[in-house]
């Protein structure tokens, strides 16, 4: 991969990062419920790939980054309780994945 993709990708990353950021209103839940991943994904995917570069990052730091600051004050201030339908939709995604 050359250097500029991997600054496209870096660049596309910061921005949707900035989207989400701007847009705090759209709870995770959601985000499972219509594209399949939310914050929280991004950042196993953030240590996942940090691991993968001989990089130590854990699951907690990876969240302060996605979300901006520690994931507790963002959920404190931004997370909404899920409705019920919301919850059965997620169950509803996460049966038809199967074992």
């Amino acid at each position: 991969m050359s250097d500029t993709t991997t600054e496209i990708e870096a660049a596309v990353l910061r921005r949707l990062l900035q989207h989400l950021d701007n847009n705090k209103q759209v709870q995770n839940i959601e985000l499972m419920n219509l594209a399949g991943f939310c914050r929280n994904c991004l950042a196993k995917w953030y240590a996942a790939a940090a691991e993968d570069r001989g990089v130590s990052v854990d699951y907690e730091q990876a969240r302060e980054r996605i979300y901006g600051m520690p994931y507790e004050e963002w959920k404190t201030r931004y997370q909404a309780p899920a409705n019920a339908e919301q919850l059965a939709k997620l169950a509803q995604r996460q049966g038809e994945k199967g074992p």
